[in-house]
């Protein structure tokens, strides 16, 4: 019976720790990160998982040409306002939303969805879509191996990985 026992606890001290390791966002291999800034007044976080390159072929490939990604890894992307604030001159109301993109070679669409909570684009719903603005990437000024997205002081928002840069404005 004792050893039973001992088994039992073993087994639970087990299934406990691995819960607690899958919890730990912070171990996944693209690890949570955020960026803050303000847009005039307004205050902006985003909050997204960033993967590496690892050796992979990016654009077109991993992440493919004119489909919705999640901007990042694991769960969607969000960009939080809690003021009104213009996305490349057009109005997004202020409130939380799930930042999408749908790459392309020559024009990126950045998309900010109502649903927040959504693992990556799986159920992603273009009925739900708060706001969508077209820019044009650019290459960066060297290799960024991890996905960054920078809020910048002049309320622009950098998306840059691999050999690329997609820039939009954010404004008051």
């Amino acid at each position: 019976m004792k050893q039973l026992l001992a088994l039992l606890t073993v087994i639970s001290l087990f299934v406990t720790v691995t819960a607690y390791a899958q919890n730990d966002k912070s171990k996944r291999p693209s690890p949570p990160e955020s960026t803050e800034f303000k847009a005039g007044t307004a205050n902006i976080k985003i909050s997204y998982s960033a993967p590496s390159v690892k050796g992979r072929e990016i654009w077109g490939k991993l992440v493919p040409y004119n489909e919705v990604w999640r901007t990042g890894a694991n769960e969607a992307t969000v960009f939080e306002t809690d003021q009104d604030v213009k996305v490349e001159g057009q109005t997004l109301p202020k409130g939380k939303y799930a930042l999408f993109t749908i790459p392309g070679k020559d024009e990126w669409i950045i998309i900010f969805n109502k649903t927040v909570a959504q693992w990556g684009a799986f159920k992603y719903n273009q009925a739900d879509d708060a706001l969508r603005v077209t820019v044009r990437p650019g290459f960066s000024n060297g290799f960024t191996e991890q996905l960054k997205i920078e809020g910048k002081v002049d309320g622009s928002v950098s998306i840059l990985w691999e050999k690329l840069e997609i820039i939009f404005t954010v404004t008051q």
